[in-house]
């Protein structure tokens, strides 16, 4: 639906000056539904009512809601983001990235009864309960609360409290040191709320990254004074607890050696869809890995631009170190900023090698996972997807084709052209080619001979008004072998006019699937699990199709030139023999009057296959 209003919308952005500064997209209602900053707002904002074609789904649906905007000069560009993020914040407009995670918002909530419980819940139900949030992340509210419960040593049950049964006895977590049972009144009121306040300043710091090492310090110096004191029963419960949260930290996982802290953002893409993932380091540890879904707003840059944006104007705590896994738009801007939040130097990073590309690629996996999850897709897709990006190809290949030859010193070759659907083999349409025209093992020529052949065909079934088999065009082509196969199959496609991408799956000394070729270099892939899988399998496959299909050829070639050798015996004799014998060993086994008894053998004939299948 086109927007009504977009001519005079355009003739207003015209109007606008080359100055930085904020424009404030508004419906009809006047609400405000975008927010964004411009380096020049004529030249930004006058894009959004030109040409729909070059926008995403998600811009040119606000497009056509677009009604008026207001805009905001600032000083400089950097002024313009800052006022940009504070808008946002402030109106939470419709088309702006909001985070909101895949599960929703979480709290640690308080209860208000005399033996009072913490608990994590994803929602307010109750008035007269405390509540500790909202937090963004729901792995680290569940895995604060459950650390808190068993280093303070409070209940995870329904039992009343105090409990009045006569035989009422404790549960196990009472006997590991994990809970101190006021359900059969093993602690006192005042103890078990001086507990419980104790661990709600200890969830106040572990739910936001860096607060555990506060106090824990805090709580050394309560031990310490407790001695002081001569208050030893009481510095030994702070030793305990010191000891409990030591134990419950080293617990977590560990993602490398080293005291870095730093955060990961990588993305997965399928169409104008986008799920984020966070990976957050704290000392080496992963403290929380949280998942946010939107859409691409215009670009992946601009996308990963806007996350951070968002994420950050959320976030308090801001690490030293962002890891990225691509380019995001106005990076030097977003690093100024960040700095002035954190009050430190912060840098944005695209690692291209070592332990921060593994932990981009660990943070890019999870987004896949998550992706595939909310649409019930199989590993398979999965990896479809993730290869789609990987290859910057507009959207996941539904449609693989890959091709390789085979043959024995240039004799009896042959080409294989298998198909994988959606990542997993479509075996109706492998297809199988005799080398007729190339010579001498000439595999380049070989390959070109196979795909004219076969995209000859897609010309010629299409015509025909086919659907499928050779009159379906492929997403991707993947070649066995390296930049002079790909080279091949792009000269083919060139002289038919077809726009098909075309890579090279390369193996490495073992003859292991180790990368991708392209004009461009090598894409590594073997940091990329289900990629690699999916690769692997189809270079083992269509090595597969080919080399047993050039076997089978062989062996029939191997069979009659046996025959053909033998004096006075042609491929036609030869033919008629296999056909009435069936086997060699038949063949050996008959008489002389036997073999000439066969019409088109002669007697001389049949003489001459004695003498010379007798020595072999």
């Amino acid at each position: 639906m086109e927007n009504p209003n977009l001519k005079s919308l355009r003739e207003k952005s015209m109007r606008l000056p080359l100055d930085p500064g904020v424009y404030i997209m508004k419906n009809g209602k006047g609400e405000v539904i975008y927010i964004g900053k411009a380096k020049v707002l004529k030249n930004r904002v006058s894009q959004y009512f030109g040409s729909q074609n070059n926008h995403s789904t998600k811009v040119r649906r606000m497009v056509e809601n677009v009604r008026d905007f207001d805009y905001i000069l600032c000083g400089s560009e950097f002024e313009a983001l800052i006022l940009e993020c504070s808008l946002i914040k402030q109106n939470m407009p419709k088309y702006n990235i909001l985070l909101k995670d895949d599960k929703g918002y979480r709290y640690v909530k308080i209860t208000n009864e005399e033996w009072r419980r913490i608990k994590y819940v994803k929602q307010k139900q109750e008035k007269d309960a405390k509540y500790i949030g909202p937090y963004l992340s729901g792995f680290v509210v569940s895995e604060s609360v459950d650390a808190a419960l068993k280093i303070f040593k409070l209940p995870d049950c329904n039992r009343s409290f105090p409990g009045t049964g006569v035989n009422q006895r404790p549960c196990l977590r009472y006997y590991i040191g994990q809970c101190s049972a006021p359900c059969c009144g093993k602690i006192s009121l005042s103890d078990y709320n001086a507990a419980v306040d104790d661990a709600i300043e200890f969830l106040k710091g572990e739910v936001k990254r860096g607060g555990t090492k506060e106090y824990v310090e805090a709580l050394e110096a309560r031990m310490n004074a407790y001695a002081e004191n001569l208050e030893f029963e009481r510095a030994a419960e702070m030793r305990d607890r010191l000891n409990a949260i030591k134990r419950i930290t080293e617990k977590q996982k560990v993602i490398f050696s080293g005291s870095d802290t730093e955060d990961v953002f990588a993305l997965a893409r399928e169409d104008d869809r986008i799920c984020f993932n966070v990976l957050r380091i704290n000392e080496g540890r992963l403290s929380s890995s949280e998942t946010y879904f939107t859409e691409l707003d215009d670009s992946l840059e601009n996308t990963r631009a806007e996350m951070l944006k968002r994420y950050y104007s959320v976030h308090g705590d801001v690490p030293g170190k962002v890891i990225l896994d691509g380019v995001a738009a106005d990076e030097e801007l977003i690093e100024q900023w960040l700095t002035e939040l954190a009050g430190k130097k912060v840098r944005l990073l695209v690692p291209q090698k070592g332990r921060q590309l593994e932990l981009s690629q660990m943070s890019k996996n999870n987004a896949y996972e998550k992706l595939a999850q909310t649409h019930k897709r199989s590993k398979a897709d999965t990896a479809v997807i993730e290869l789609g990006e990987m290859l910057g190809l507009p959207s996941p290949p539904e449609f693989i084709e890959s091709y390789d030859i085979s043959h024995t010193a240039g004799a009896d070759a042959v080409g294989g052209m298998v198909v994988f659907k959606n990542g997993v083999p479509y075996k109706d349409s492998y297809r199988k080619f005799k080398i007729k025209e190339a010579q001498g093992g000439d595999d380049y020529g070989s390959m070109e001979e196979v795909l004219t052949r076969r995209f000859a065909r897609y010309f010629q079934e299409r015509d025909e008004g086919k659907e499928t088999g050779f009159a379906r065009l492929p997403d991707l082509i993947l070649m066995d072998g390296g930049l002079g196969q790909v080279h091949s199959a792009q000269k083919v496609l060139q002289k038919f006019d077809l726009n098909i991408p075309v890579f090279g799956m390369v193996k490495d000394s073992k003859h292991r699937t180790r990368a991708i070729a392209s004009d461009g270099g090598e894409i590594s892939i073997s940091g990329t699990r289900k990629v690699f899988a999916l690769v692997t399998g189809i270079q083992d496959e269509v090595h597969r199709y080919a080399i047993g299909y050039h076997h089978q050829k062989h062996s029939k070639g191997a069979k009659k030139s046996v025959l053909t050798d033998i004096p006075g015996i042609g491929p036609k004799k030869s033919e008629i023999l296999w056909k009435e014998f069936k086997t060699l060993d038949a063949i050996k086994r008959a008489d002389i009057a036997d073999l000439a008894a066969v019409p088109g053998i002669s007697n001389t004939d049949a003489v001459n296959i004695k003498k010379v299948l007798h020595y072999q």
